[in-house]
């Protein structure tokens, strides 16, 4: 049997936060043969016919599952997002508890809005951080948190995320896209399942070999108008016309303004040219196609 999957049956997850990045992360590694445990906020009954477990935990209400609940976990996810306070609730909650399993990796989901506005320049994880956006600057201390606290953490650092039900289609049957332009704007992205994968990647790598910081990134950082293009035309339907970021500024939201403040190039050189790992969608081509085939096929994705 090969060593990876000896790995892979010995190991018992603990996905903390199990929405959609880390549900499709936990149900690749169910597939491999792991035991799998995921926490959500509201208390509901396991599916029988699943092999996920979930378990309660909401740092804000005193949630926090038991040590007797996490015994043998061997593997992390952590995918919560800092409070409105800037603050970690799952280092301030879970770590105590976590320092006492037997880990042998723990992945912290960050953002590469860590790095800031680079003007269209590419970055990479040797770049200085340099967060302009309060919800990036949690991120930063968020990961030096965990960085700093003795566990096997690797911190993966992500872009836009895209995936089954997370893609510009509907809103193009709905004729509610926006084609919006902003001269030299572009945008990094990477498909959910290349998220799950790499992470995947690197926990079977040896401990001396994985950096501990990574970029999840595909090969082809672009404007949001060549994605929405691609997207039409798979539909086979028509673009809406083309409106000027200058003159829609005073009607977007805080959130929809601070996605167009910054703008940089996410460099996968790390991940993909160093420890080897091949992208299963190097561009948004291969992933919208996949990502309509699966939404057209009737599967069910998590929102």
């Amino acid at each position: 049997m090969p060593l990876s999957d000896v790995k892979a049956e010995a190991a018992k997850v603990l996905v903390i936060g199990g929405g959609y990045s880390g549900l499709r992360f936990a149900r690749a590694a169910a597939a491999q043969g792991m035991g799998v445990t995921l926490t959500r906020r509201q208390k509901a009954g396991n599916d029988a016919s699943s092999a996920l477990r979930w378990l309660v935990c909401d740092p804000e209400r005193g949630l926090v599952p038991p040590l007797s609940e996490l015994v043998g976990t061997t593997e992390v996810l952590v995918t919560v997002p800092p409070d409105r306070q800037g603050r970690d609730p799952v280092f301030a909650s879970l770590a105590p508890l976590l320092a006492q399993l037997p880990l042998q990796w723990l992945g912290y989901l960050s953002t590469t809005g860590v790095y800031g506005d680079q003007a269209g320049g590419w970055v990479g994880e040797g770049a200085t951080p340099r967060p302009g956006l309060p919800r990036s600057q949690a991120r930063l201390a968020c990961e030096q948190l965990w960085l700093g606290s003795g566990l096997p953490v690797q911190v993966f650092r992500l872009p836009a995320i895209y995936g089954p039900g997370r893609t510009p289609f509907q809103k193009l049957r709905d004729g509610s896209s926006r084609m919006i332009h902003k001269p030299g704007q572009v945008f990094s992205r990477i498909h959910v399942d290349d998220i799950a994968s790499s992470l995947l990647f690197c926990r079977q790598l040896p401990a001396a070999q994985r950096p501990e910081l990574l970029n999840l990134a595909d090969d082809e950082p672009c404007p949001s108008s060549q994605t929405l293009g691609y997207a039409a035309h798979l539909l086979g339907c028509k673009l809406p016309a083309v409106e000027s970021f200058d003159r829609l500024a005073g009607e977007l939201s805080p959130m929809a303004l601070s996605f167009w403040a910054e703008n940089r190039r996410v460099s996968n050189r790390r991940l993909c040219r160093e420890l080897g790992y091949q992208l299963r969608y190097p561009s948004y081509r291969q992933g919208y196609r996949a990502c309509l085939a699966e939404e057209l096929s009737g599967v069910s994705t998590p929102k």
